[in-house]
């Protein structure tokens, strides 16, 4: 009861801050708080079944008191879960119009939402060149990374420390520094055949030498988890390492790391939002600029919502990937 009372008292406050909406959204608020009432259902299913237990115990029916008091303690569970959910969302409805909802007013007017949202969709364009562009370099040169790192031997030493500082030192340096000093220190340094780059191939370099640091390292990571045994096998049928790296480990591991490798690509094309830093007219940019005209931070939730339609078909695409990986391990989540 206690969540049927707080989902009343959010959808109260929703309709005293609507004013006199139409009959329409009062018959919206009526169903919304319809289904605030669904804990009700398993929670009568609980109690129900604590009856039949007590009943199947003063008959003596262990075996059937004790399936009543395991279904009980489900319906349980599930009412209370319910319940958490619902409490949950009535905490958001409330806090989105207190203060005569305040915070509905500075993040959602649906005025500026229509007037930005073609300037902001254009601008957002250009994330999305710097995101695919950052990550097709990013696979190269990551991979190469790892090469280096992996290389076997005395000959192979000073490489390997070149990319353990490489890799040290870019994961180190936050993502918005690297930009700033990339889009304004090759400028001012004018460095040969870069100095004439647009600062849209400035951010991609940017985020290339940063990202490549992360993905080097998942690289390794799949390549040492190929059986030692795939060497040996391969060297035996006098396969030279870099033809057996190129044609037996690498395609074995890369199958391995495409999760967590999209997992920092999702990471690469939400910090695309940094690249305003190099003056790119990028959305969060368009988006700023937007909100400062009009007082109104709508413009910038635009912003948020295209990164969120773009990340989550990924984010679900990963946990695919994840469960095919973990049914042909013989594990399930």
């Amino acid at each position: 009861m206690l969540c049927a009372l707080a989902a009343a008292l959010a959808l109260r406050s929703l309709h005293s801050m609507l004013g006199n909406p139409p009959a329409a959204v009062d018959a919206g608020l009526v169903a919304l708080g319809a289904v605030a009432l669904l804990p009700l259902v398993p929670a009568g299913r609980a109690f129900g079944s604590a009856r039949s237990r007590s009943r199947l115990l003063a008959e003596g029916r262990l075996a059937g008191a004790r399936h009543e008091a395991a279904s009980g303690r489900e319906h349980a569970h599930t009412a209370m879960g319910y319940a958490l959910a619902v409490l949950l969302c009535a905490a958001l409805v409330w806090f989105a119009t207190a203060n005569d909802g305040a915070i509905s007013t500075t993040f959602l007017r649906w005025e500026f939402l229509q007037s930005s949202f073609a300037n902001v969709l254009k601008a957002f364009w250009i994330n999305v060149e710097v995101a695919v562009g950052a990550q097709v370099l990013v696979l190269v040169v990551g991979l190469l990374v790892a090469v280096m790192r992996l290389l076997p031997g005395r000959a192979g030493r000073p490489l390997r420390w070149l990319a353990i500082a490489y890799v040290d030192t870019f994961r180190a340096i936050p993502s918005i520094i690297v930009l700033y000093l990339v889009g304004f220190g090759l400028k001012l340094a004018q460095v040969p055949l870069v100095k004439d780059l647009s600062p849209v191939w400035l951010a991609i370099i940017a985020l290339t030498l940063t990202y490549s640091s992360y993905v080097a390292e998942v690289y390794r990571a799949g390549i040492e988890s190929i059986h030692p045994s795939q060497w040996a096998a391969s060297r035996s049928l006098g396969l030279s390492y870099g033809m057996t790296l190129r044609t037996v480990i690498v395609p074995q591991a890369v199958r391995r790391i495409v999760p967590p490798l999209l997992n920092d690509f999702i990471g690469l094309q939400k910090d695309t939002a940094l690249i305003g830093v190099m003056g790119v007219t990028d959305a969060f940019t368009q988006a700023r600029l937007t909100a400062s005209n009009v007082f109104n931070l709508t413009p910038v939730i635009v912003v948020a919502v295209l990164f969120v339609i773009i990340t989550i078909p990924q984010a679900r695409y990963v946990d695919r990937l994840l469960g095919k990986q973990q049914s042909r391990t013989g594990r399930t989540t």
